[in-house]
Protein backbone atom coordinates (compact mmCIF):
# COMPACT_ATOMS: atom_id res chain seq x y z
CA UNK A 1 0.00 0.00 0.00
CA UNK A 2 1.11 3.74 -0.47
CA UNK A 3 2.88 4.71 2.35
CA UNK A 4 0.62 6.95 4.61
CA UNK A 5 1.53 9.66 6.58
CA UNK A 6 -0.48 12.35 9.13
CA UNK A 7 -0.81 15.12 5.87
CA UNK A 8 -2.39 11.87 4.05
CA UNK A 9 -5.88 12.27 2.39
CA UNK A 10 -8.47 10.67 0.54
CA UNK A 11 -10.40 12.19 -2.32
CA UNK A 12 -14.40 11.32 -1.61
CA UNK A 13 -16.73 11.30 -5.18
CA UNK A 14 -17.45 14.76 -4.05
CA UNK A 15 -13.80 15.85 -5.39
CA UNK A 16 -13.23 17.21 -2.04
CA UNK A 17 -10.65 15.54 0.57
CA UNK A 18 -10.94 13.91 4.25
CA UNK A 19 -7.76 13.39 5.96
CA UNK A 20 -6.88 9.79 6.81
CA UNK A 21 -7.24 9.74 10.78
CA UNK A 22 -9.76 12.31 12.63
CA UNK A 23 -10.47 13.05 16.08
CA UNK A 24 -13.22 12.02 17.93
CA UNK A 25 -15.30 14.12 20.41
CA UNK A 26 -18.64 11.92 21.02
CA UNK A 27 -19.40 11.71 25.08
CA UNK A 28 -16.39 13.80 25.88
CA UNK A 29 -17.85 15.96 28.81
CA UNK A 30 -17.94 19.81 27.62
CA UNK A 31 -15.54 20.87 30.15
CA UNK A 32 -13.33 18.99 28.87
CA UNK A 33 -13.49 19.36 25.50
CA UNK A 34 -11.57 22.60 24.69
CA UNK A 35 -8.49 21.19 25.89
CA UNK A 36 -8.66 17.92 24.35
CA UNK A 37 -9.58 19.68 21.03
CA UNK A 38 -6.31 22.25 21.25
CA UNK A 39 -3.99 18.94 22.19
CA UNK A 40 -5.40 17.37 19.31
CA UNK A 41 -4.64 20.09 17.20
CA UNK A 42 -1.29 20.66 18.50
CA UNK A 43 -0.93 16.67 18.04
CA UNK A 44 -1.65 17.48 14.07
CA UNK A 45 -5.57 15.99 14.05
CA UNK A 46 -7.41 18.11 11.07
CA UNK A 47 -10.25 16.52 11.25
CA UNK A 48 -12.22 16.98 13.49
CA UNK A 49 -15.65 15.50 14.72
CA UNK A 50 -17.67 18.46 15.94
CA UNK A 51 -19.76 18.26 19.20
CA UNK A 52 -23.28 19.74 19.63
CA UNK A 53 -23.96 22.80 21.90
CA UNK A 54 -20.01 22.69 22.70
CA UNK A 55 -18.90 26.70 22.33
CA UNK A 56 -15.13 25.85 23.99
CA UNK A 57 -14.91 23.39 21.23
CA UNK A 58 -16.14 25.54 18.67
CA UNK A 59 -13.69 28.98 20.10
CA UNK A 60 -10.63 26.79 19.91
CA UNK A 61 -11.24 25.58 16.51
CA UNK A 62 -12.02 29.22 15.40
CA UNK A 63 -8.41 30.19 17.29
CA UNK A 64 -6.85 28.25 16.25
CA UNK A 65 -6.57 29.45 12.07
CA UNK A 66 -5.51 25.91 11.11
CA UNK A 67 -7.56 24.27 8.01
CA UNK A 68 -9.83 21.77 9.76
CA UNK A 69 -12.08 19.59 8.06
CA UNK A 70 -15.00 19.99 10.62
CA UNK A 71 -17.68 17.46 9.89
CA UNK A 72 -21.47 17.04 11.78
CA UNK A 73 -23.97 14.51 12.23
CA UNK A 74 -27.49 15.92 12.54
CA UNK A 75 -28.60 16.33 15.97
CA UNK A 76 -30.92 12.88 15.56
CA UNK A 77 -31.29 9.95 16.50
CA UNK A 78 -28.80 9.14 19.15
CA UNK A 79 -29.47 5.86 21.37
CA UNK A 80 -32.74 8.18 23.56
CA UNK A 81 -33.91 9.67 19.95
CA UNK A 82 -37.58 8.62 18.74
CA UNK A 83 -37.73 7.08 15.16
CA UNK A 84 -39.65 10.53 14.65
CA UNK A 85 -36.52 12.69 14.66
CA UNK A 86 -35.97 11.41 10.92
CA UNK A 87 -37.13 12.67 7.85
CA UNK A 88 -36.84 16.13 5.69
CA UNK A 89 -38.34 18.79 7.84
CA UNK A 90 -36.47 17.51 11.27
CA UNK A 91 -33.01 16.88 9.05
CA UNK A 92 -33.14 20.51 7.52
CA UNK A 93 -33.96 21.78 11.19
CA UNK A 94 -31.55 20.08 12.38
CA UNK A 95 -28.30 21.14 9.93
CA UNK A 96 -29.74 24.69 10.05
CA UNK A 97 -29.88 24.35 13.95
CA UNK A 98 -26.33 22.76 14.06
CA UNK A 99 -24.59 25.35 11.89
CA UNK A 100 -26.03 28.47 13.97
CA UNK A 101 -25.07 26.60 16.93
CA UNK A 102 -21.74 26.13 15.28
CA UNK A 103 -21.22 29.51 13.85
CA UNK A 104 -20.32 28.40 10.63
CA UNK A 105 -21.67 28.78 7.47
CA UNK A 106 -21.10 25.15 6.15
CA UNK A 107 -19.80 21.95 7.51
CA UNK A 108 -17.04 19.93 5.51
CA UNK A 109 -18.82 16.68 6.00
CA UNK A 110 -23.06 15.94 7.50
CA UNK A 111 -23.82 12.46 8.10
CA UNK A 112 -27.39 10.80 8.84
CA UNK A 113 -26.36 9.42 12.42
CA UNK A 114 -28.71 6.03 11.56
CA UNK A 115 -31.01 4.43 9.34
CA UNK A 116 -34.32 4.42 11.61
CA UNK A 117 -37.98 5.99 11.33
CA UNK A 118 -38.88 3.63 8.07
CA UNK A 119 -38.04 4.26 4.57
CA UNK A 120 -39.80 7.05 3.81
CA UNK A 121 -37.96 9.05 6.40
CA UNK A 122 -34.71 7.67 5.79
CA UNK A 123 -34.75 9.08 2.38
CA UNK A 124 -36.37 12.32 3.42
CA UNK A 125 -33.09 12.82 5.29
CA UNK A 126 -31.23 12.08 2.25
CA UNK A 127 -33.32 14.76 0.33
CA UNK A 128 -32.78 17.54 2.81
CA UNK A 129 -28.54 16.77 3.00
CA UNK A 130 -28.75 16.64 -1.06
CA UNK A 131 -30.72 20.10 -0.59
CA UNK A 132 -27.66 21.09 2.01
CA UNK A 133 -24.87 20.30 -0.18
CA UNK A 134 -26.49 22.38 -3.02
CA UNK A 135 -27.23 25.09 -0.90
CA UNK A 136 -23.49 25.25 0.22
CA UNK A 137 -24.16 24.11 3.61
CA UNK A 138 -22.11 21.34 3.33
CA UNK A 139 -18.93 20.11 1.00
CA UNK A 140 -20.34 16.31 1.28
CA UNK A 141 -22.57 14.17 3.16
CA UNK A 142 -23.09 9.90 4.23
CA UNK A 143 -24.90 8.02 6.55
CA UNK A 144 -23.57 6.07 9.43
CA UNK A 145 -24.74 2.93 10.97
CA UNK A 146 -26.30 2.16 7.53
CA UNK A 147 -27.30 -1.88 7.12
CA UNK A 148 -26.49 -3.49 3.30
CA UNK A 149 -30.00 -3.24 3.15
CA UNK A 150 -30.50 0.40 3.59
CA UNK A 151 -27.59 1.06 1.59
CA UNK A 152 -29.23 -0.53 -1.14
CA UNK A 153 -32.31 1.35 -0.96
CA UNK A 154 -30.22 4.50 -0.48
CA UNK A 155 -28.57 3.78 -3.79
CA UNK A 156 -31.53 2.57 -5.43
CA UNK A 157 -33.10 5.77 -5.16
CA UNK A 158 -30.34 7.43 -6.09
CA UNK A 159 -29.86 5.88 -9.29
CA UNK A 160 -33.44 6.58 -9.77
CA UNK A 161 -33.41 10.43 -9.86
CA UNK A 162 -33.17 10.93 -6.10
CA UNK A 163 -29.78 12.98 -6.25
CA UNK A 164 -27.01 13.52 -4.51
CA UNK A 165 -23.86 10.70 -3.52
CA UNK A 166 -22.62 8.73 -0.87
CA UNK A 167 -19.11 10.06 0.28
CA UNK A 168 -18.19 8.43 3.30
CA UNK A 169 -19.87 5.33 5.36
CA UNK A 170 -19.32 5.90 9.32
CA UNK A 171 -19.51 2.26 11.26
CA UNK A 172 -17.98 1.23 14.49
CA UNK A 173 -14.95 -1.08 12.91
CA UNK A 174 -11.94 -2.61 15.28
CA UNK A 175 -10.64 -6.29 14.68
CA UNK A 176 -13.00 -7.35 17.28
CA UNK A 177 -16.13 -6.03 15.10
CA UNK A 178 -16.23 -7.55 11.63
CA UNK A 179 -18.55 -5.36 9.01
CA UNK A 180 -16.56 -6.60 6.44
CA UNK A 181 -19.87 -7.18 4.17
CA UNK A 182 -20.74 -3.66 4.63
CA UNK A 183 -16.76 -2.68 3.98
CA UNK A 184 -17.13 -4.36 0.86
CA UNK A 185 -19.89 -3.07 -0.24
CA UNK A 186 -19.03 0.51 1.00
CA UNK A 187 -15.17 -0.12 -0.75
CA UNK A 188 -16.47 -1.40 -3.84
CA UNK A 189 -18.49 1.54 -4.53
CA UNK A 190 -15.44 4.25 -3.44
CA UNK A 191 -17.00 5.15 -0.65
CA UNK A 192 -14.59 6.65 2.18
CA UNK A 193 -15.59 4.12 5.20
CA UNK A 194 -15.00 5.93 8.51
CA UNK A 195 -14.20 3.57 12.01
CA UNK A 196 -15.82 5.16 15.39
CA UNK A 197 -14.84 3.48 18.43
CA UNK A 198 -11.73 1.74 16.77
CA UNK A 199 -9.66 1.52 20.20
CA UNK A 200 -13.48 -0.62 21.40
CA UNK A 201 -13.58 2.04 24.09
CA UNK A 202 -10.54 0.67 25.59
CA UNK A 203 -12.13 -2.91 26.03
CA UNK A 204 -9.52 -4.88 23.94
CA UNK A 205 -6.36 -3.38 24.56
CA UNK A 206 -4.99 -6.20 26.62
CA UNK A 207 -6.04 -8.73 24.20
CA UNK A 208 -2.62 -10.97 23.56
CA UNK A 209 -2.59 -10.76 19.90
CA UNK A 210 -2.34 -6.69 20.39
CA UNK A 211 -0.01 -7.27 23.27
CA UNK A 212 2.38 -9.61 21.43
CA UNK A 213 2.17 -7.45 17.88
CA UNK A 214 2.86 -3.96 20.13
CA UNK A 215 5.60 -5.56 21.03
CA UNK A 216 7.16 -6.41 18.00
CA UNK A 217 7.25 -2.70 16.96
CA UNK A 218 7.62 -1.18 20.14
CA UNK A 219 3.78 0.21 20.31
CA UNK A 220 1.02 0.48 22.22
CA UNK A 221 -1.98 -2.19 21.58
CA UNK A 222 -3.87 1.16 20.66
CA UNK A 223 -1.44 2.47 18.06
CA UNK A 224 -1.62 -0.95 16.82
CA UNK A 225 -5.40 -0.91 16.78
CA UNK A 226 -5.55 2.37 14.48
CA UNK A 227 -2.88 1.60 11.99
CA UNK A 228 -4.60 -1.70 11.89
CA UNK A 229 -7.58 0.32 10.82
CA UNK A 230 -5.40 2.47 8.68
CA UNK A 231 -3.93 -0.62 6.33
CA UNK A 232 -7.90 -1.64 5.98
CA UNK A 233 -8.05 1.54 4.48
CA UNK A 234 -10.89 2.84 7.11
CA UNK A 235 -10.36 6.81 8.41
CA UNK A 236 -10.29 5.81 11.98
CA UNK A 237 -11.74 8.52 14.44
CA UNK A 238 -9.76 7.38 17.80
CA UNK A 239 -10.93 9.72 21.19
CA UNK A 240 -9.02 10.40 24.42
CA UNK A 241 -8.61 13.50 26.41
CA UNK A 242 -5.21 12.33 27.75
CA UNK A 243 -2.63 14.61 26.28
CA UNK A 244 -0.25 11.37 25.77
CA UNK A 245 -2.28 9.28 24.76
CA UNK A 246 -3.82 12.02 22.37
CA UNK A 247 -0.48 12.28 20.75
CA UNK A 248 0.30 8.76 20.76
CA UNK A 249 -2.88 8.24 18.65
CA UNK A 250 -1.12 10.23 15.45
CA UNK A 251 2.00 8.69 15.97
CA UNK A 252 1.75 5.82 13.70
CA UNK A 253 3.03 6.70 10.54
CA UNK A 254 6.15 5.60 11.50
CA UNK A 255 5.64 1.74 11.56
CA UNK A 256 3.38 -0.52 8.95
CA UNK A 257 2.07 -4.48 10.42
CA UNK A 258 2.95 -7.27 8.09
CA UNK A 259 0.66 -9.37 6.06
CA UNK A 260 0.78 -11.96 9.05
CA UNK A 261 -0.21 -9.07 11.58
CA UNK A 262 -3.18 -8.10 9.76
CA UNK A 263 -4.16 -11.85 9.67
CA UNK A 264 -4.21 -12.07 12.90
CA UNK A 265 -6.29 -9.31 14.07
CA UNK A 266 -8.89 -10.62 11.41
CA UNK A 267 -10.65 -12.47 14.40
CA UNK A 268 -13.80 -12.40 12.58
CA UNK A 269 -15.39 -11.49 15.94
CA UNK A 270 -18.71 -9.28 16.05
CA UNK A 271 -18.43 -7.68 19.32
CA UNK A 272 -19.99 -4.52 19.35
CA UNK A 273 -19.27 -1.63 22.60
CA UNK A 274 -21.44 0.39 21.05
CA UNK A 275 -25.34 -0.12 19.53
CA UNK A 276 -25.79 -1.58 16.05
CA UNK A 277 -28.33 -0.40 14.22
CA UNK A 278 -27.13 -2.46 10.62
CA UNK A 279 -29.10 -5.00 11.56
CA UNK A 280 -32.23 -3.01 11.81
CA UNK A 281 -35.21 -5.12 9.59
CA UNK A 282 -36.96 -1.52 9.22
Amino acid sequence: MAKLTLQTKHRLQSGHEIPVIGYGVYMIPSSATEKATLEALNAGFRHVRRLSNNVPQRETMRKSHLPILIRSLPDLLHDEDPPGSMGYEATKRAINSSLREASQEYFDLILIHAPYGGKEARLGSWDALVEAQKAGQTKAIGVSNYGIHHLEELESYIQSGGGGQIDVGQYELHPWLDHSDIVEWLQKRNIIVEAYSPLAHGSRLREPVLVSIGKKYGKTPAQVMIRWSLQMGFVPLPKSVTPQRIRENVEVFDFELDEEDMKLLQTGEYSPTDWDPTVDSD
